[in-house]
């Protein structure tokens, strides 16, 4: 029985020391130490020590362990170790690991999350969302840009133009503004908020495109000629990559440039001849220089020895001979500047590639750098954008929309559509704020921008779609007064470019997390392809046995979490927050376990298996997810009035997390292996539900009331309470409501009835009439009604009207030799 005891402390202090994270010399020493008293209680022999130093010292000497155990697991590794395609190879060095590594180790660094600073805007930033963001909203009207001129404006493009909305990414010294990635951010969520063909026009040129690649890898001579120019507005750039044979698996491009020699302004010159057949490229057809990739080939080795030298992106002025520019696409009735581009057999210099002749096939890891930042910006802000004005205004057409005789948004079944609403435009505002400080920081983090990308434009989806089940007919009949249905044939607009959402949830998330965001798998890929064999074993040894003890810590780590619900874990705070904050560092353990087992059960078979995969993704996602909302409420103050958003995003977010690891144990292809894992990890069940109805009242209360907290959710979208602001006309209608609302049950008390909230003209003027209210509460009330009937109304037309409009289209595309959209 005392052996039995004795062991049972050696297991738990090497436990301990799993937990901690000690070096393995370490660990072997504290149980040493525990031998060591056994031994001098008189309860442990020499069998005893036999029998430990049999099962530690093979480990702990690195002579011993190389040779006779790390050689075999090298050998096997590379049995099974999947193969990696160059393009899979050049995206995962493409990035950089920040936050999402910690979330993925296990233990994240709680501190060093609430050290990462607040995303601020510079006095020049500031003013140019309050000054020419604010006066270019105005000047939008979106019935007018989607139904009748299928474009901005020519004032508006000239505006964009003149107050270098297409340079925010480039440096002052070139002319343009120089904003940071927080600020462009806060630019298109608040034209994300007023029109999507206004965000999309904007957001692309900052985005992935000639001047983030001009800056990054152009020659100086590129960068002088072209980025002065794009800043001034002279050029509008577009970037061509997708084409009919490769849209998410870009890296499939068919698209060819030859290398060779041919004639160019009347000289002989060392150049490329490109054919390319791309489309769904966006401003492409108002673009002056196109920035395009293709598969670059060299057969007679004109630039080295390499003769197939990959994908290389170059710089075709839009006046080159041969390159056709087509005809307009139409995307789901959101008619942004988008359409393709062709060309064959032309000729252009070696120089128009981007950073020249040595960038000669470099292109994909260019573009992989780009988007890795490009995603963390452009839809995310947009979707985020998006979210809080349609939160803002359901709320406010909740309140003033009334059915049987009280406001829609009192009912319950409204009420859980608006805590979705709300509570998902909270965590996205979160998501942008820090991930975009990110890239400020200098991060390129690929694998967060394609969480960011992936999960704000699914959250925007259900945003949408629960405002228009709100708005009910309001939201389906277009016109001028319409502010939601054109966002919702949008949506899946962002659903599927810079990578289709389900390519990027099931294969992108985790396939680049666990490489990139894992602190031994890399090192262990490129140890084994070390050609040195002591070498390759020194480093395999180095890494492998590191995982090892990395996977024995998360096991600890996530019993422990299992046993004790987190109770013991670490939380920086002690309020309401910190079972949030314990809840995620146990799941953060539960991934790496999940992960570890998975790849040394399936090894290249988990690449595979996609569901899985996405699975393990969702998880790492809701890490973020739920890591950002808790950074968002501690910046601002941790204030109790934002309490029921911030407990909605983390219990939906926890429950959706739980909900990824119980799905992935379910259909875990190893049954027996499955099993063992729920043990480990989840053996009592769910601790998370979903957000409680009383959680959900208080949010759908707050939507439709005007307060700081609903301030605060929607901070920086166009409100201007002026002619034609759809967005600020609700506003002011909400307040006029509010405030009449008292006013009227003072009549109804006179009356002795409960009357409908209508005709409050009407009523004013009897009211009135009989000294129960004065002039001013009257003439609120007519205002009110004005107001209210505009936002209940909705837009009709004449038979002729809709018909001209649609004779007029297929008119226009017949006579360029087309079909109608």
């Amino acid at each position: 029985m005392a052996d039995f005891i004795w062991f049972l402390l050696v297991v738990v202090t090497l436990a301990i020391a799993s937990y901690q994270r000690t070096s393995l010399v370490t660990a072997v020493a504290m149980g040493a130490g525990v031998m060591i008293l056994g031994t001098l209680f008189g309860d442990i022999g020499l069998l005893g020590w036999v029998v430990f130093l049999a099962l530690t010292l093979p480990f702990t000497l690195s002579n011993i362990r190389q040779q006779h155990i790390s050689t075999k697991l090298l050998a096997f590794y590379r049995s099974v170790m999947p193969e990696m395609s160059s393009t899979e190879q050049e995206a995962i060095d493409a990035g950089t690991v920040w936050w999402d590594g910690d979330i993925f180790s296990g233990k994240p660094d709680w501190d060093k999350l609430h050290r990462i600073p607040k995303g601020r805007l510079t006095a020049e930033e500031q003013a140019f969302l309050d000054g020419p963001c604010e006066e270019v909203c105005s000047m939008v009207n979106e019935w007018q840009v989607n139904h009748q001129d299928a474009d901005l404006s020519p004032e508006v493009w000239q505006y964009l133009k003149e107050h270098k909305f297409f340079a925010m990414i480039i440096k002052k010294e070139y002319g343009g503004l120089e904003f940071s990635a927080y600020a462009q951010s806060r630019v298109l969520q608040k034209l994300a908020g007023v029109s999507a063909v206004l965000s999309s026009t904007v957001g692309v040129p900052n985005s992935l495109g000639p001047g983030e690649l001009l800056q990054h890898y152009g020659t100086k001579e590129q960068q002088d000629h072209y980025l002065p120019r794009l800043a001034a507005g002279e050029e509008i750039p577009c970037f061509a990559l997708t084409g009919p044979e490769a849209g998410s698996d870009a890296g499939a491009i068919p698209d060819v440039g030859v290398v060779c020699k041919g004639e160019w302004n009347g000289e002989e010159v060392l150049g490329m001849r490109l054919t390319f057949n791309k489309r769904y490229i966006t401003l492409a057809p108002v673009a002056t220089v196109i920035g395009l990739a293709f598969k670059l080939q060299d057969p007679e080795g004109l630039l080295g020895d390499n003769k197939e030298p990959g994908i290389t992106c170059a710089l075709i002025p839009r006046d080159t001979k041969g390159l056709e520019i087509g005809r307009r696409h139409f995307p789901l009735n959101t008619p942004f500047q988008n359409g393709p581009i062709n060309g064959k057999d032309i000729f252009v210099p070696i120089d128009y590639i981007i950073g020249g002749p040595k960038m000669a096939g470099r292109g994909w890891r260019m573009l992989m750098e780009c988007l890795s930042v490009g995603r963390c910006i452009t839809l995310p802000s947009s979707a985020a954008g998006g979210a809080k004005s349609v939160s803002l205004a359901t709320g406010a057409y909740a309140r003033i929309r009334r059915q049987f005789r009280m406001p829609v948004g009192h009912m319950e079944g409204v009420e859980e559509m608006l805590a979705r609403i709300g509570g998902n435009a909270y965590l996205m505002d979160g998501v942008t704020r820090f991930s975009t400080v990110g890239v400020d920081l200098g991060e390129k983090p690929s694998v967060i921008s394609a969480i960011c990308k992936y999960h704000l434009t699914e959250k925007m989806r259900q945003v949408i779609n629960d405002s228009m089940d709100v708005h009910g007919g309001k939201g389906v009949m277009l016109g001028p007064n319409n502010y939601l249905g054109r966002g919702y044939q949008g949506v899946p607009i962002s659903i599927t470019v810079e990578g289709a959402n389900i390519l990027t949830r099931n294969m992108m998330i985790f396939g680049q997390g666990a490489m990139r965001c894992h602190p031994f798998v890399l090192k262990e890929i490129q140890a084994a392809s070390i050609e040195d064999r002591k070498e390759a074993l020194k480093a395999f040894d180095k890494a492998v046995f590191g995982h090892i003890g990395f996977a024995v810590s998360n096991t600890v780590r996530s019993i422990w979490f299992s046993l004790t619900n987190g109770a013991f874990s670490n939380a920086p705070f002690t309020d309401e927050t910190s079972r949030y904050y314990k809840l995620l560092q146990g799941y953060s353990a539960n991934l790496a376990l999940l992960t570890d087992v998975s790849m040394g059960v399936l090894g290249g078979d988990l690449k595979r298996r996609e569901r899985l995969s996405a699975r393990l993704g969702d998880i790492l996602s809701g890490l973020y997810l739920g890591s950002t909302t808790l950074k968002r409420f501690d910046e601002e103050g941790r204030l109790k009035e934002d309490l029921p958003l911030l407990h909605w995003a983390m219990q939906t977010t926890l429950h959706d997390i739980e909900t990824a690891i119980d799905d992935f144990l379910a259909n875990f292809p190893n049954k027996a292996v499955g099993t063992a894992m729920r043990v480990m990890v989840m053996p009592f069940g769910r601790r998370i539900g979903k957000p409680s109805d009383k959680i959900e009242h208080a949010i759908a209360q707050m939507l439709q009331t005007p307060s700081s907290a609903r301030s605060r959710l929607g901070y920086g979208q166009y409100l201007a309470r002026t002619e034609g602001s759809l967005m600020g006309d609700l506003e002011q209608t909400l307040d006029d409501v509010i405030a009449c609302e008292p006013i009227f049950e003072r009549i109804c008390s006179h009356k002795k009835a409960k009357l409908p909230f209508t005709r409050l003209d009407v009523l004013a003027d009897e009211a009135l009439a009989d000294g129960v209210i004065n002039e001013e509460e009257a003439s609120l009330m007519r205002k009110t009604e004005a107001g209210r009937l505009r936002t209940i109304n909705v837009d009709d037309f004449d038979h002729e009207e809709l018909v001209a409009q649609v004779n007029s289209t297929s008119k226009a595309t017949k006579k360029r030799g087309g079909k109608a959209a």
